[in-house]
């Protein structure tokens, strides 16, 4: 038991060392989440509708308001990206990190430490930016690292577009699938477009993030 207690930290220390920005990254937005209203694990936060006026305020303190961006934009040109690393609920937190687990290892290896970290960041920011400008006027908060994910998927396939991705398809009973990335990923953005031209109310999913994140 000893020997494998061992062989596996030394697959983490390993994981660890060959790509510490993606598992840094993770840390800390899980940890924020942690901290933060929206997990509920806080009890200053409050609870019932005390709770929700809180979290109302702390999206729109660290998140991105479109209008607000646009009608004073030295004064938030850093909301997108304090909003990269704010999450709404476990569902919001635990899929985005999934994905940059999965995704994100191999292409800071690929990339390197510097080069993964301004990537994730840059073009985090680019996508929320580009959905605030498509929805200006709008007074709702954006948070999440959605885009800088999505611009990781986008990194894998033009780096690894014969890896094999498993996939897990509803309409076929979840069954655990195995397809290469240059099938998974382009399948995932037109979802992700069709979504997007179906959705006319702003902020819930941002899907045109998304869009701007994988471009």
């Amino acid at each position: 038991m000893i020997s494998e207690w061992s062989t596996a930290a030394g697959r983490t220390f390993r994981a660890l060392r060959a790509a510490p920005t993606t598992y840094g990254l993770i840390a800390l937005c899980c940890l924020i989440f942690v901290l933060g209203p929206a997990s509920g694990i806080v009890p200053g936060y409050g609870t019932g509708y005390a709770l929700l006026d809180t979290e109302r305020v702390y999206f729109r303190q660290w998140g991105v308001v479109p209008a607000e961006l646009f009608a004073a934009p030295a004064a938030h040109a850093l909301s997108p990206v304090t909003a990269l690393f704010v999450h709404g609920n476990w569902v919001h937190l635990l899929g985005n990190m999934l994905f940059l687990l999965v995704f994100g290892v191999l292409t800071e290896e690929r990339m390197g430490r510097v080069e993964f970290t301004l990537f994730y960041v840059g073009c985090g920011y680019l996508a929320l930016l580009g959905y605030a400008a498509a929805n200006a006027t709008s007074e709702q908060s954006l948070v999440g690292a959605s885009g800088a994910i999505s611009a990781v998927l986008g990194a894998f396939l033009f780096l690894f577009p014969r890896a094999r991705v498993t996939s897990l398809l509803p309409f076929l009973f979840f069954l655990p699938l195995r397809f290469p990335a240059w099938v998974v990923l382009p399948f995932w953005v037109a979802l992700q477009w069709v979504a997007a031209g179906r959705s006319v109310q702003g902020p819930g999913v941002a899907y045109l993030a998304h869009l701007v994140g994988f471009g």
